[in-house]
């Protein structure tokens, strides 16, 4: 019985093992297009949704603040997107994306957390269930916080 347990945890882990070399592959992939993935994240959800607060796209990357300015910062540095104030609250900053922040968005393969945000929306509320009870039993023993 210990060895079939084994067995499976061997697989669990094998599993695991290939997402984390998959991600890392696709991350590779797509600084062939010259922008890290948070930025290719970033046009992807500015070319599908449009204008956006940088509060979206902060909650959007599940980041901070700081992180979600950084990576605007960077994206408006490379003219692939725009920051403006929002005229009726100076304190609210909207960005746009650029003509060339959309070449690229267009440009890099949807793939990696992109992909899977996608197709979490097409699971039943059951499978999800699942998984967020695989996923923090993971968390659990990898004494994630």
């Amino acid at each position: 019985m210990q060895h079939v347990e084994n067995e499976r945890a061997g697989c669990v882990l094998h599993k695991f093992l290939l997402i984390y070399r998959h991600l890392r592959q696709y991350h590779r992939q797509i600084d062939e297009y010259g922008v890290r993935p948070r930025q290719a994240s970033v046009l992807r959800y500015l070319a599908d949704h449009g204008p956006a607060t940088a509060g979206d796209i902060q909650a959007y990357l599940y980041t901070s603040a700081s992180t979600a300015s950084s990576v605007i910062a960077q994206l408006e540095d490379a003219g692939q997107v725009t920051r403006t104030r929002a005229p009726e609250d100076n304190r609210v900053v909207i960005i746009t994306i650029t003509d060339v922040g959309r070449d690229v968005a267009t440009r890099t393969p949807v793939g990696g957390i992109g992909l899977l945000r996608q197709r979490l929306g097409n699971l039943s509320g059951e499978q999800l269930q699942q998984m967020d009870d695989a996923l923090a039993e993971i968390m659990r023993l990898m004494e994630v916080q």
